[in-house]
């Protein structure tokens, strides 16, 4: 562990962070975490925690923040768009070379329902782009 803490500590949970304010001037030299906030990634709302207020300093590291993982999660997202096809070729494969009957009469339906879902929604979305170029 470095010398030299952050002064905010984001606890991430579904949809946000719980916001801390780090601590170690203290007279024990200990690590101590005051909340200062609740924010939510999703509607951008940032809630002092308690009666207490936020200074400048704060509002900014926590829009920093929040526009550092909004950036995080978008580039999650495609990555695991990117595992998706390689699990889907992948998928092929395994129906091709080794599944079993039982097997296929297991997943064939779901999985083409599926994949007739993503193809209707995929086609719709390109025609509204081609429709805009």
């Amino acid at each position: 562990m470095s010398a030299a803490l952050p002064e905010y500590y984001f606890r991430v949970r579904e949809n946000g962070a719980v916001v801390f304010k780090i601590d170690t001037e203290n007279r024990q030299r200990r690590i101590e975490m005051d909340q200062i906030a609740v924010i939510n990634i999703r509607n951008g709302e940032v809630k002092p925690h308690g009666q207490g207020t936020l200074t400048e300093a704060d509002k900014t590291e926590i829009a920093r923040w929040m526009d550092e993982r909004k950036a995080l999660l978008a580039r999650r997202d495609v990555d695991d768009i990117h595992r998706t096809i390689d699990h889907l070729n992948l998928t092929t494969q395994w129906a091709q070379s080794k599944a079993t009957d039982t097997q296929l009469e297991d997943i064939t339906d779901r999985l083409l329902l599926a994949m007739h879902d993503l193809r209707t929604v995929l086609v719709r979305k390109k025609a509204d782009r081609l429709d805009k170029g």
